[in-house]
């Protein structure tokens, strides 16, 4: 079996001003990457959240080895990556945006194929392989072919895969993606599992409750630049408050209130960002005007319109 010897001095990834330009013949250069810096410690579950174009594909795709960038220099565990990608790759497993199994292999021969080109003998082989299909809830398709399964099946294969490495860096872009509730649970799990046994995780994801139950810490990234870093509720602090007062038909209270906090409209509804010394008076305003209105928690998704000035699927404040 394949064993990787670790220093315990250095980080699972740093990366520092990583950018990257695509040229096309005939077409304007496009920057993906803007100077992206970043450190990942032993051990984390760090999420990646961006729009589609953001980047963090890009990112991934240069941190797995997959893609040279233009300029910086990123590590994982003090190899560098670009110089000597051969040490790199045995430390790394990757979910690939979109990947499917191979159509031809069932899920038990696709995940103990992956391990065995990995190096790990055939008897922990397959004991990892019966502990990631069980983790996964895929016993009773284990020996199906895997072009009969379901959109969802295939992604929980591909995860299943990448999880049986137990590799000490993992890269999952957009991991759930087409799974149901239940799903994506059984994968969190699994996740914090890993990560307790000593394995770092960088994701992906548009499900912002998944970034928020699952990371310890958030990059968000636009246009190809970290805007923030931190963990969920100090990002949602950054936004001015922990309370939203959403008003109804409030176009006409915004002059009112809007010395109370952050206004984001929606439609007609007004939605306030405050904090909760102010919601007695800001409730007695609404009251005033007739105008019902509606006390809640800051969510991501608001700190991520805030931050960003728009949504994580693309509409605009």
């Amino acid at each position: 079996m394949l064993r990787v010897r670790l220093s315990v001095s250095v980080e699972a990834l740093s990366a520092v001003e990583v950018r990257k330009t695509y040229h096309t013949r005939g077409q304007t250069p496009v920057e993906a990457l803007r100077g992206v810096s970043m450190t990942l410690r032993k051990g984390e579950r760090i999420a990646l959240l961006g729009r589609n174009g953001a980047g963090k594909t890009t990112f991934l795709r240069i941190s797995s080895t997959l893609l040279l960038p233009t300029s910086g220099s990123l590590e994982v565990f003090g190899s560098d990556v670009i110089a000597h990608p051969e040490q790199v790759r045995p430390l790394i497993a990757v979910v690939p945006q979109e990947g499917k199994p191979f159509f031809h292999l069932t899920p038990r021969e696709q995940i103990y194929a992956y391990l065995r080109a990995r190096g790990v003998d055939r008897e922990p082989a397959k004991a990892s392989v019966s502990e990631a299909l069980g983790q996964m809830g895929l016993e009773a398709v284990a020996d199906r072919l895997s072009v009969t399964l379901s959109g969802g099946q295939k992604q929980r294969v591909m995860v299943a895969t990448v999880i049986a490495t137990k590799a000490p860096l993992l890269f999952l872009d957009e991991p759930t993606i087409g799974m149901d509730p239940f799903a994506r649970r059984e994968v969190w799990e699994s996740l914090r599992r890993l990560t307790v046994q000593g394995s770092t995780i960088l994701l992906t994801t548009h499900y912002l409750d998944e970034a928020e139950s699952l990371s310890q810490r958030l990059y968000v990234i636009e246009d190809g630049r970290v805007l923030v870093e931190g963990t969920a509720s100090a990002i949602k602090q950054q936004v001015g408050g922990s309370l939203k007062v959403s008003v109804a038909n409030g176009e006409s209270l915004r002059e009112q209130l809007s010395s109370f906090g952050e206004i984001v409209s929606d439609g007609g509804t007004i939605h306030l960002i405050t904090s909760p010394e102010r919601i007695n008076d800001i409730m007695a305003i609404a009251m005033k005007a007739g105008i019902s209105a509606t006390v809640g928690p800051v969510t991501l998704e608001e700190a991520f319109l805030r931050i960003v000035g728009r949504s994580i699927h693309g509409e605009e404040v």
